[in-house]
Parts: structure tokens; C-alpha cells; sequence
């Protein structure tokens, strides 16, 4: 995972490129904690559905998804006021299957 400059590693020394990867890793591990996190509180979501969830599957799952990530662009880092009191963002529900 890169955030900009095309992948590439800019920093001529190695200190800086040392600091370049340690902030690259450190979303990394961001991004996997967030996906964890959520992916968790929406298997706990479908089983209070009633919805059954084999082991099978949960063992596929991986927290290292990012398409839902923006690399690039604006960010904003205002918090709404349910994630400012500690809780958890609402998830996302997608549309029933036709």
C-alpha cells in the first residue's frame, strides 16, 4: 500500500526512506484494524439477524481489503459525534438481491 507519488519510494536518504515505511506501515495496520473491526461488527449484525454464517466463509475473510480506501484526494478528519462518544459508525446496508 502506497499513499501517491505512483508507488515509489521518494526519499534520497535512508532515514527518510526508513520514516517513508514506517508511515506506510502504520496504515497499513490502520486499514487492517479498521476492516477488522467492522468486518467483526457485521458477522455480529447478521447473527442477530438470524442469519447463519458458516465457519467455512468466516475463515476466507481477510482484513486486507482497501478498495474502500481513498489513497488519493482530500481528507477529512472531522469525527462525527457518535464515533467522538466511542461508539461505532453505522454500517452500511447493502440493497436485498432481486
Amino acid at each position: 500500500m502506497f499513499h501517491g507519488q505512483k508507488g515509489e519510494l521518494r526519499q534520497k536518504y535512508k532515514e527518510g526512506q526508513e520514516d517513508q515505511l514506517g508511515a506506510l506501515g502504520f496504515m497499513t495496520n490502520v486499514c487492517i484494524l479498521w476492516n477488522t473491526v467492522y468486518t467483526a461488527r457485521a458477522l455480529e449484525e447478521m447473527r442477530a439477524e438470524g442469519k447463519k454464517i458458516s465457519a467455512a466463509d468466516i475463515a476466507r475473510l481477510s482484513p486486507l481489503g482497501f478498495e474502500h480506501f481513498n489513497m488519493l484526494g482530500r481528507y477529512g478528519f472531522s469525527l462525527p459525534e457518535l464515533v467522538r462518544d466511542g461508539q461505532l459508525r453505522l454500517l452500511r446496508t447493502p440493497p436485498p438481491a432481486e
